[in-house]
C-alpha cells in the first residue's frame, strides 16, 4: 500500500539542481517511490491529509557517531586532543548493549527531527545498522579503521563480513571508514585503498581537522594531509572527507579534480575549537558536492540538521565577512547532496526519486508567517526538529507525531536511564 499525500500547502524540492517551490499539490508514493507529483492523482493509495504542512525532501546527516550519546554533555568543555583522549578511556570499555543503546537514543532523536538518512563512523556497525533497520532509517557505515585500537587485519575481517550481511539491503550501505591519518599507518592507509578498489565501496575519513594535524603531517611526510592521502591513492571519487578546517589552496585543487566529497560539521567545529576555515564557497564554485554533518552527539551535542543548516550559514559568514553562503547552499547540503553522496536519487520530490520526505508543520509560530519568499529562510533559520509531524523512508511512514511522539519520548527516557548507570563510573 503506498500514500497519497493530499492538498500539500508548499512542497520544495530540486528540479535540475534548482529549487522550486510548489503550492497546493498532491503526492503519490507507491513501491518506495515518488510516482507523481500535481492534481487529482487517483489510485490505491492511502490519503494522507497535508494540508497546513510544508513537504521537503529528506535531510542527510552526512556525519556523524550515533552511539556518543552516551557521552553527550561529558566532558564538554575542552578542545579536540585532550577531549578525545577522554573519550577514549570510556569507549574503550563499550560493549555491544551499551552500543546498541546510546544508538538508538540517537536514531530516535534523528528519526524525530526529520533526518531520513545518516553517514555513521563508530564501534559495532552491525548493531547500529540493525537498530536503523528497525526503526527504517537509511544509514551508510561500516567498521572504523584505527590502527591504535584495533588490528587493521580485524577491521578487514570484521569489514567483509559486514558487506556479506548488508551488501543487498534497500537501507544499509557498507562503507569503509577510516578515523585519520594520525590514527591509521600508512601500510595500512595502503591496503584501504585496495579494499575500497576491491569491494567498490566508499571511503570517509576526518582529514585537516586542526592545526597540529597538519602541522604533524608536513613535519612527518613532508606534505599536508590531502597530499599525503592523494600521493597514497586516497583522493577519488569514492573519498568523503571530513572538516578540512586547514587545507589549502591547491589541495582543494586536487579535491575537485578527484570529484571527492566534503562534509561540513560546523557546529562541532566550533564547539571543540577546532578553529580555520571549511572553505565552502570554493569548494562549490569548483563544482564539488558538499555535504553537512552534526558530527557525534558528544561534539556537538546536537542531531537536528535544522539547526545545522542555520549553524553552517552562520559560521561561514562570519568566516568569508559575507553573505555569499545563503540558506539555499546549505538547504541544498543536506538534501540533495547528501543523497548524491549515498547513491539512490533523492533529496528531490518528482517521478522516481526515493520517497524519503518529512512533512513540516504549518501551524508552528517558527515558521509564521509564511510565503513563497521567506519559506525557505524559514525553514533554515527558523525551524527546528520539533516541527516535525511526518517521516517517511522509502515509502514509510517511520515516524507520525500523533502516533509515535509519546512512545518513542518514553523510550529515550528510559534509555537515557540505562546509559547513566553505565556512565557514572567515569565521573
Amino acid at each position: 500500500m503506498g500514500y497519497l499525500l493530499k492538498n500539500c500547502d508548499f512542497v520544495l524540492t530540486w528540479i535540475n539542481d534548482e529549487l522550486r517551490i510548489l503550492r497546493d499539490v498532491d503526492i503519490a508514493i507507491d513501491n518506495g517511490l515518488i510516482i507523481s507529483v500535481g492534481k487529482a492523482i487517483e489510485g490505491h493509495l492511502e490519503e494522507i491529509n497535508c494540508s497546513n504542512h510544508v513537504v521537503i525532501p529528506g535531510l542527510v546527516n552526512a556525519h556523524t557517531h550515533t552511539p556518543m550519546s552516551l557521552l553527550r554533555g561529558f566532558y564538554d568543555d575542552a578542545e579536540l586532543m585532550t577531549w578525545l583522549n577522554k573519550m577514549w578511556i570510556v569507549e574503550n570499555e563499550l560493549t555491544r548493549d551499551i552500543v546498541s543503546l546510546s544508538s538508538e537514543l540517537s536514531i530516535i532523536e534523528m528519526i524525530m527531527s526529520g533526518t531520513t538518512a545518516f553517514i555513521d563512523m563508530y564501534h559495532y556497525p552491525d548493531v547500529v545498522a540493525d537498530i536503523a533497520s528497525r526503526y527504517g532509517l537509511r544509514a551508510a557505515l561500516g567498521p572504523t579503521f584505527i590502527d591504535t585500537l584495533k588490528s587493521p587485519t580485524l577491521v578487514e575481517n570484521e569489514l567483509r563480513n559486514f558487506m556479506s550481511r548488508y551488501g543487498n539491503s534497500s537501507l544499509v550501505r557498507p562503507i569503509i571508514n577510516v578515523h585519520s591519518i594520525y590514527t591509521v599507518g600508512k601500510d595500512t592507509l595502503l591496503r584501504i585503498r585496495d579494499l575500497s578498489h576491491e569491494l567498490d565501496l566508499p571511503i570517509q575519513i576526518h582529514v585537516s581537522e586542526t592545526r597540529d594535524e597538519v602541522y604533524e603531517a608536513k613535519r612527518k611526510y613532508g606534505v599536508f594531509p590531502v597530499e599525503y592521502l592523494n600521493s597514497l591513492g586516497l583522493i577519488s571519487s569514492k573519498s568523503q572527507l571530513i572538516h578540512l578546517g586547514w587545507v589549502t589552496s591547491w589541495e582543494l585543487s586536487i579535491i575537485a579534480k578527484a570529484n571527492a566529497r566534503v562534509t561540513h560539521a560546523p557546529t562541532s567545529n566550533m564547539k571543540l575549537a577546532t578553529a580555520g576555515h571549511f572553505p565552502m564557497r570554493e569548494l562549490m564554485e569548483m563544482g564539488v558536492i558538499v555535504t553537512l554533518g552534526t558530527d557525534g552527539p558528544a561534539s556537538n551535542n546536537s542531531l537536528d540538521m535544522f539547526r545545522e543548516m542555520k549553524m553552517a550559514v552562520l559560521l561561514q559568514r562570519h568566516s568569508y565577512w559575507d553573505v555569499s553562503i545563503k540558506a539555499m547552499h546549505a538547504f541544498r547540503a543536506a538534501t540533495v547532496n547528501g543523497y548524491k553522496l549515498l547513491g539512490p536519487r533523492g533529496g528531490c520530490l518528482g517521478n522516481g526519486c526515493v520517497a524519503d520526505l518529512v512533512l513540516l508543520d504549518l501551524g508552528s509560530p517558527r515558521l509564521q508567517p509564511i510565503r513563497d519568499d521567506n519559506i525557505l529562510s524559514n525553514i533554515v533559520y527558523s525551524a527546528d526538529g520539533s516541527d516535525v509531524d511526518i517521516v517517511i523512508v522509502n515509502g514509510r511512514i517511520i515516524y507520525d507525531k500523533s502516533r509515535d511522539y509519546q512512545v518513542l519520548r518514553e523510550r529515550a527516557r528510559r534509555i537515557g536511564e540505562r546509559l547513566n548507570d553505565f556512565t557514572r563510573k567515569f565521573l
